[in-house]
């Protein structure tokens, strides 16, 4: 018997068709969906908080703080950001014994210097260690490479963990490198895809003012468990829902919001992870957070050439297979055709859905499960 697309009937061909449309709807509805729908709108500002905040990011000035630095960043790298016309500055949080990753993050994806003809920097931000030898090793590498910054723990400070770092790290930007038009936060453990950030940053058609990029999270419901670590209180938020803020795994902000974050972080004492820190600090600078689905947030991609092309990061990236995607794009190189764009994002979404399940974990998973440990050992150490 012999059957072909050609013989089916009416009924048989819609029936395919919607199976079709349902996969592809499945795959990408929410992307496009968040993707219009999560966007800012121009704002009024009429809150005085709002007014007052943005007022005080703009005349904020801490060039006399670069005297007065060693108590705060151990390693201050003060001329990492000589190119006054400097397009990206990435900040990179890194633990200090993972002298490992942060190497094959060298070697891979930061590996670059300009960007369509545009300056970009990259630089790792560390906390404190824990033995001299230690410290000796890392002034070593630092002398090295040139690309770190240490940031130290303030023990009195309210501010505990990845948020003191985070505001930390803002705080260095605004008084070593206020010269960045953008600046991308990120951790070792991701892999970036930074000419094509780049290029969507060029290609905004807005004033790259009050930019907040990245895969925004909305409708997070506050911690109001009383034995968490986490909990916050109805007194301190009393809203039902976390402000939208963008995954911690990779953001975007423009200077002016580095400004606006860090001025109003002196107001925000809530115990909230630091993404959703971030997010309560630009709601109070009367920034929206704007979605960008080609940021991954929290999960690994599975690997595509194509598909990294176009996504911005993928997560949970142990540097033996940071090392091996590079190579094959780095091999395979070019750009790729809008057919094996689509077939690419295809097949690596469809794979990453397939990792959710058990009996569909690739051989990585281990690696992955370690990364996420790394990660939580980074944490504590800034706790």
């Amino acid at each position: 018997m012999q059957c072909s697309l050609c013989n089916l009937r009416t009924h048989q061909w819609c029936f395919l068709l919607f199976n079709v449309l349902l996969f592809h709807a499945l795959l990408f509805g929410a992307d496009f969906v968040e993707e219009y729908l999560l966007q800012p709108t121009p704002g009024v500002y009429t809150d005085a908080m709002v007014v007052d905040v943005r007022e005080k990011a703009r005349k904020l000035d801490l060039s006399n703080a670069r005297e007065n630095v060693s108590q705060a960043y151990p390693i201050p790298n003060p001329d990492a950001c000589r190119n006054s016309d400097l397009f990206l500055l990435t900040i990179v949080f890194s633990s200090p014994a993972d002298i490992n990753q942060r190497n094959a993050v060298r070697r891979t994806w930061a590996n670059q210097t300009l960007i369509q003809g545009f300056p970009v920097r990259i630089l790792f931000f560390l906390g404190s260690t824990q033995t001299s030898d230690a410290q000796n090793a890392l002034m070593t590498e630092s002398d090295l490479h040139g690309d770190m910054v240490q940031g130290h723990a303030v023990t009195d400070s309210l501010l505990r963990g990845p948020t003191e770092r985070t505001v930390l790290a803002l705080r260095w930007v605004i008084t070593f490198c206020p010269v960045a038009r953008f600046v991308l936060l990120t951790k070792d453990s991701v892999f970036i895809n930074l000419p094509a950030i780049g290029a969507y940053l060029l290609g905004l058609h807005r004033h790259p003012e009050d930019l907040y990029l990245g895969r925004v999270i909305q409708r997070d419901s506050p911690d109001r468990n009383p034995n968490s670590p986490g909990y916050l209180p109805p007194a301190l938020y009393p809203d039902k829902y976390l402000p939208e803020y963008c995954d911690r795994t990779a953001y975007v902000l423009s200077q002016d919001v580095v400004r606006k974050v860090y001025v109003a972080s002196a107001a925000v004492r809530a115990p909230v992870p630091a993404d959703v820190f971030v997010g309560l600090c630009a709601q109070k600078g009367g920034v929206a957070p704007t979605h960008s689905a080609r940021f991954a947030g929290e999960k690994h991609v599975r690997y595509n050439a194509c598909c990294y092309h176009y996504l911005f990061s993928s997560a949970g990236m142990g540097s033996n297979e940071l090392e091996t995607v590079w190579a094959d794009l780095e091999k395979k190189g070019g750009r790729c055709s809008l057919l094996k764009t689509y077939y690419g994002l295809v097949t690596c979404k469809a794979l990453t859905y397939l990792d959710k399940l058990s009996f569909f974990k690739p051989q990585n998973e281990d690696e992955s499960q370690r990364e996420l440990k790394r990660e939580q050992e980074t944490d504590r150490r800034w706790g």
